[in-house]
């Protein structure tokens, strides 16, 4: 089965490393003497432009848009109970930085989830943050993309989900 005819030029795609992008068009290039078509996909946020083999889209991990079902799980893991943190940092770190590569926006939510109940706090490492923030800036990313919103109303909306939860 071939992945060639699940994405199309104009269609908003979340690749794992870079989040959300735009397949800008489609062209061949001339690699290693073998002629490979690929995706140009645009990443606006990060300035970006990426080439991906149109035949190993989907290997890379590139998919579509997450499905409003995906949506609303992410809805109830941000207003679920954070995971304890135990154990090293650097540990925990590595895999939070692996959720939020995989591209997978229930993980990157989990992430979200877990490390907010430390946001506000001034002994928070700088490498928290980062992470933090990433994950964060990731997820409104692809909320705003699915919900055709401005970036800033997704943050918004994940920031109010976030408050009300430890209001509550």
């Amino acid at each position: 089965m071939s992945d060639i005819a699940t994405f199309y030029v104009g269609d908003r795609v979340v690749y794992p490393a870079h989040g959300v992008g735009q397949i800008m068009g489609e062209e061949s290039q001339l690699i290693g003497g073998l002629e490979i078509s690929v995706f140009v996909i645009s990443f606006v946020k990060e300035k970006m432009t990426l080439r991906i083999p149109v035949k190993r889209a989907a290997a890379t991990g590139l998919r579509q848009l997450s499905s409003d079902n995906e949506v609303q799980k992410v809805m109830s893991i941000l207003q679920g109970k954070p995971k304890s943190s135990k154990g090293m940092w650097s540990r925990r770190a590595q895999e939070y930085e692996g959720k939020i590569n995989s591209g997978d926006i229930t993980s990157i939510a989990e992430v979200v989830r877990d490390l907010h109940k430390n946001v506000d706090d001034p002994e928070r490492s700088y490498s928290e943050r980062v992470i933090y923030e990433s994950a964060f800036n990731r997820l409104a990313s692809e909320l705003a993309a699915v919900g055709n919103i401005e970036s800033a109303s997704a943050s918004e909306r994940i920031s109010e989900i976030l408050k009300d939860k430890y209001a509550a």
